[in-house]
């Protein structure tokens, strides 16, 4: 069984025989596991959030990083979000190299300094 990303939040556990269980992301908070038996799992101390653990067995703990590559994220969706990503910043690419091309590469940069000047010192001037 996998359990991904699930939280149990106070939850009893009465004569339960867990058997290879995958909780990738998941907690048990504050539940009460009585008489359980666990054999092949990844359920350890740090899923264990506030839990009482009474009579009961471990073995055979899976123990490391347990990753899973369930998620499958197929190269065409990876190319065509960056594709829309690209795709959306060309009408601006566009435009500026019109206006570079028009009014120039040295007017335009004097022109944005002098538009940022004038917006940084405008409202001190209004103020007085």
């Amino acid at each position: 069984m996998k359990l991904k990303s699930v939280t149990f939040i106070d939850s009893t556990f009465q004569n339960c025989y867990f058997d290879d269980v995958s909780t990738v992301g998941s907690l048990f908070k504050n539940c009460t596991f009585i008489e359980a038996f666990f054999y092949n799992t990844d359920i350890d101390d740090s899923k264990l959030v506030g839990s009482r653990v009474i009579n009961s067995s471990f073995h055979h703990n899976k123990t490391g990083c347990q990753m899973t590559f369930d998620d499958d994220y197929s190269a065409y969706w990876v190319y065509f979000v960056n594709f829309l990503g690209t795709l959306a910043v060309l009408p601006g690419n566009i435009v500026s190299a019109l206006l570079m091309d028009k009014i120039g590469r040295l007017s335009m940069l004097g022109g944005l300094h002098g538009a940022v000047r004038h917006q940084l010192f405008l409202p001190v001037v209004w103020d007085k």
